[in-house]
């Protein structure tokens, strides 16, 4: 089964080449894999003490960021290797402070897996989340490489949970612990007879709270705002951005709006732009305008999201339009904020939660859009109580990186 699933991997390599010729994101994923290997050998020398982590993607990578930070202050002599599958991930992060190698994945086969560990040599592994790669997972077992799987969560429709799924149960073998984010994941990995799990919470608990302690100004906002009551709009989507327009479009001069959406071309901004009656400012043009002059400021750029969150009264999360869900609400929920989101939210426990906690409310169409925001805006004191909820509810769930970091020093010593 290895030796199928090997070849399907070189396959769908070869056919990813091709198809990068007309994708620059699948030409990102091709191109930013060449050099691995020979950044890998100028980087670690064979005597070079090592410590890996892999993230999927930008969510994985900051899910996983305080554990990455205490790993490097326990054990300050490793280098820290960081590792991403998806360019969303890899060309935000690539420049991070806290690895000494951050990289592309190589695709997993069974030649890439070998000459990659061969060259890292880890004395410890963690993945963030997900991502079961059985070719990478074979090599760590026989090298007998201490692996641990972090913040994991577990479903009962994924392949591990089916009678035919035998070769990624196989894989599992390989985690010397899993650190589950609930008792459902504990409960399937106990079916299936793995008691080396705990469960430790969720570390993004963790990474949002840690938010707070650090300097969220940002001047621009602050001019903008202009002490008005404002909705600050994050990771939006197309479908988001019809029902948001409606809304600001109708809206008095009672409330301003920040968006920031999970798209930044430029002509899809500029057709958000065109859409908005009110008067519209980006943050490309912020330098030439008044700021405090403007019902609505558009971010046409990435990487302040979260300071942005830290002026809002209440914040729209985007995403629940589609699938699978809602983005990152832990942010805005961090700093005491009202959310309103979309309907699709169930796959995220924690949306989950705070919908049925109050502190964020769950809309379906343009009224409930309209009475969420009406209600949050007329009301100084359901705002403030729903914020409370929320901002409470992360500080009551922090927690996950000491229990983790506790299993794994004693495992060392």
């Amino acid at each position: 089964m290895l030796f199928l699933y090997d070849l399907i991997v070189q396959i769908a390599g070869f056919l990813l080449k091709i198809i990068a010729l007309f994708s620059p994101k699948i030409k990102l994923f091709i191109d930013g894999r060449k050099p691995v290997f020979e950044i890998l050998q100028t980087k670690i020398n064979p005597n070079d003490k090592t410590i890996w982590f892999h993230a999927a993607s930008l969510g994985e990578y900051e899910q996983g960021l305080p554990v990455i930070e205490k790993i490097k202050e326990k054990f300050p002599n490793h280098k820290i290797v960081i590792t991403f599958f998806s360019p969303s991930g890899y060309e935000v992060r690539k420049n991070n402070a806290v690895a000494d190698v951050t990289i592309y994945l190589p695709l997993d086969t069974r030649k890439n897996a070998k000459d990659f560990l061969s060259l890292v040599h880890p004395e410890m592994v963690f993945f963030i989340k997900y991502e079961y790669w059985p070719n990478y997972l074979n090599e760590l077992r026989k090298l007998e490489t201490p692996t641990y799987l972090i913040s994991g969560i577990f479903r009962k429709n994924q392949l591990f949970f089916k009678w035919h799924g035998g070769f990624y149960r196989k894989a599992l073998e390989t985690f010397t612990y899993f650190f589950v984010q609930n008792e459902s994941s504990k409960k399937l990995l106990l079916e299936l007879g793995k008691t080396n799990v705990a469960v430790s919470g969720d570390t993004r608990f963790d990474r949002v709270a840690t938010i707070l302690e650090k300097d969220n100004s940002l001047d621009f906002i602050e001019t903008f705002k202009n002490d008005t009551l404002t909705i600050v709009v994050g990771s939006s989507w197309p479908k988001d951005e019809n029902l948001l327009v409606e809304y600001i479009n109708q809206t008095s001069g009672k409330v301003k709006f920040i968006i920031a959406p999970h798209n930044i071309k430029s002509e899809q901004i500029q057709e958000l732009k065109n859409s908005i009656t009110k008067k519209t400012v980006l943050f490309s043009e912020k330098s030439t305008k008044n700021l405090a002059d403007f019902d609505v400021f558009l971010i046409d750029t990435i990487g302040i999201l979260t300071k942005i969150y830290s002026y809002a009264d209440i914040a729209y999360v985007g995403g629940g339009f589609g699938n699978p869900g809602v983005h990152n609400i832990l942010e805005p929920a961090t700093f005491g904020v009202p959310i309103v989101i979309g309907p699709n939210f169930s796959h995220f426990a924690e949306a989950t939660a705070l919908v049925n906690m109050e502190g964020c409310i769950s809309i379906s169409d343009k009224k409930g859009l309209f009475d969420a925001f009406s209600n949050l805006i007329a009301n100084d004191d359901i705002r403030h109580e729903k914020g409370h909820i929320c901002s409470t509810f992360v500080q009551m769930n922090k927690g996950a990186t000491t229990i983790i970091l506790k299993s794994i020093l004693k495992d060392k010593n």
